[in-house]
């Protein structure tokens, strides 16, 4: 008799802050390398993040300048910006702006962000100020991005005279690599069992990560198996959309509120498929999002998910 090939588990075996391991077993003999590879690079290359692209300083004309009082050159200074790990909850580029005065470090608490912007390492070191006159103004282009993308790849970008552009670290992840190790379940003893150890910048927690770059490659094999795109993810609904079209619909398109449909774009969620990647608990933590727009979007997403109506 054939049997189906066995589905394995995937278990967090380790969990430190932002760094996490996970073991996923058993698996068909191979599958351990080529689930393990194939997480990696789409982990390193595929997964949404932001960064600084560019950057203009006071009284700077290029990156090669010195600035009077301040202790760091502005290679120096674009190095520690490239640093900074943000949040961004829009689409659109986000001009920052920072002022400094006083002797002392200038650290990322001190740039002025906006309401779609977060700073998630306000503790990193800009430049330090070697005397209590000396004044350091910037304007910080922060953008949405995927992998690393250098200036050169940017040529054609037009920026406005005095901004430098920076080359692009998008990727929410620090360090990914994975080990296959020998498993057995019962008699059968030529299994792989896969380990992945993650570490982000704290822009998204590990499970996010793998949880994504899952994702990523299903849509990919999705299509090659010529199955209909379907929905994947811990969803905030039990099941997929009745009517898997439902999916396609934009968040303007499923009558919630006009508060719970600005704050759901505002986090990046355009799309019924897009809500439904998240968990209940991604979702309360949605900036703006509170418990009142929880109940309506469930509701809704219960109701399409019953097939009690379809939205055209």
């Amino acid at each position: 008799m054939l049997h189906p090939i066995q589905l394995p588990e995937l278990k967090t075996t380790h969990e430190d802050g932002n760094k996490a391991t996970f073991a996923i077993e058993p698996l068909y003999s191979g599958y351990g390398m080529t689930l393990g590879n194939s997480l990696r690079r789409v982990i390193l290359s595929s997964l949404a993040g932001a960064a600084v692209t560019a950057v203009k300083i006071d009284s700077v004309a290029h990156e090669f300048s010195t600035i009077d009082g301040v202790k760091e050159d502005v290679v120096e200074i674009i190095l520690n910006l490239k640093k900074i790990r943000f949040r961004v909850f829009s689409d659109e580029p986000q001009f920052l702006m920072l002022n400094a005065t006083g002797k002392g470090a200038v650290t990322a608490g001190d740039i002025k962000t906006t309401s779609d912007v977060e700073i998630v390492n306000p503790e990193q070191v800009i430049a330090t100020l070697d005397t209590a006159k000396i004044k350091l103004g910037m304007e910080i282009k922060v953008e949405k991005g995927r992998g690393y993308v250098p200036v050169e790849h940017r040529e054609g970008e037009k920026l406005e005279v005095g901004m430098i552009a920076v080359d692009a670290l998008y990727s929410p992840v620090q360090r990914v690599r994975y080990s296959v190790e020998n498993t057995r379940v019962g008699q059968v003893t030529d299994l792989d069992r896969l380990v992945l150890e993650v570490e982000t910048d704290g822009t998204v927690t590990p499970h996010d990560a793998v949880r994504q770059a899952a994702e990523i490659l299903v849509e990919h094999f999705q299509v090659v198996s010529g199955q209909p795109l379907g929905v994947t993810g811990a969803s905030v609904v039990d099941a997929d959309i009745a009517d898997p079209g439902n999916a396609k619909l934009s968040i303007e398109e499923i009558s919630l509120s006009p508060r719970t449909t600005n704050a759901l774009i505002n986090n990046d969620i355009k799309t019924v498929r897009d809500l439904l990647r998240l968990s209940d608990q991604e979702l309360h933590e949605l900036k703006g999002f509170g418990s009142k727009a929880y109940d309506e979007v469930k509701e809704r997403l219960t109701e399409l998910n019953s097939g009690a109506e379809k939205v055209n």
